[in-house]
């Protein structure tokens, strides 16, 4: 008897498909389908039937769902981040075509860091005004991400650009100085240390003190020759501020970040004149990828802010 192999077609994306990944989408996240309803507009037993559909067109389950809560299976997640790709390029090559008549339609993707809003020499949203001028109908997604992450996502195509830092740097981006952002180590009115003269504070003593640390940062210019206790890690500066707020833990803030408390005596800097860092923020775009036309026009905008008035 001889046996049948049939031969695996590729799946070719059709304009149904498009929609049944942006519910995908939507479902991963909202965390299931009660969190995408709302955006969707539709009941949950729609949503269901359309993720039954999908699995069935894909031929294995993307997602987990029951008393346990949702949860993407491994092959669900990369489906997930395809999708997520194919869905930009779809937008990018929207932007191409509308450039070339002319047009600066589309989307334009841009990572930032958290905390930024506070810091007057951070200049984005002058940026984002020029754009606006210039560019009226691109749709601009502004995204906060960790340090570490803008720059892989950029080289992968999620994003367009983004401004950050970090010491270190990533194949395939070309990096542009913008700004300095300059870090003091500050503890709360409640921390022991708050109203001690900096003269008592050696190195010794703030060696043994708690301290929060920030998890993307392996080792921070100006204060190596601490050996820190660290007893609290944080992702974001935010979070940072609430703990050192806390009156628990010693840590280093941008100074815009800290200024509001210092001015009400709610925290104090230590040692001003000899612990403290600075942090260079710099534009990151893909050295690989052309450079759309919306790119550029926001890029051009970036410059006009920077030059001199």
């Amino acid at each position: 008897m001889t046996s049948l192999h049939v031969k695996s077609v590729p799946m070719r994306v059709s304009g149904s498909d498009l929609r049944l990944l942006q519910v995908f989408d939507s479902v991963v996240r909202g965390g299931g389908y009660a969190g995408a309803e709302a955006e969707l507009n539709i009941g949950q037993s729609t949503i269901s039937n359309h993720m039954t559909a999908l699995e069935e067109r894909i031929g294995f389950t993307l997602c987990q769902r029951g008393r346990g809560g949702f949860r993407l299976t491994e092959r669900g997640q990369a489906v997930h981040e395809a999708s997520r790709r194919l869905g930009q390029a779809l937008g990018d090559f929207a932007a191409d075509v509308a450039a070339l008549k002319g047009e600066l339609r589309g989307e334009l993707r841009v990572a930032i860091l958290d905390c930024v809003a506070s810091d007057p020499a951070n200049r984005i949203t002058e940026v984002i005004a020029a754009f606006g001028r210039v560019a009226p109908d691109v749709r601009l997604v502004l995204v906060q991400e960790r340090p570490q992450d803008i720059q892989p996502k950029i080289v992968e195509g999620l994003y367009h650009c983004g401004i950050g830092s970090h010491r270190s740097r990533v194949e395939g981006i070309d990096y542009k100085p913008l700004y300095e952002e300059s870090h003091g180590l500050y503890c709360g009115v409640d921390h022991p240390f708050f109203a001690r003269p900096d003269a008592a504070l050696t190195d010794e003593v703030l060696a043994d003190a708690p301290y929060v640390h920030r998890g993307y940062w392996r080792e921070e210019d100006g204060m190596r020759r601490i050996r820190w206790r660290i007893e609290a890690t944080v992702q974001q500066i935010e979070p940072e501020l609430l703990l050192i707020r806390s009156g628990r833990f010693i840590g280093f803030l941008p100074h815009h970040a800290a200024e509001h408390d210092v001015a009400t005596g709610r925290m104090r800097r230590i040692r001003p004149d000899d612990v403290g860092y600075v942090c260079l923020f710099e534009l990151y775009t893909p050295r690989a990828r052309r450079g759309s036309d919306v790119l550029t026009a926001f890029l051009a905008s970036m410059d006009a802010v920077a030059s001199p008035r």
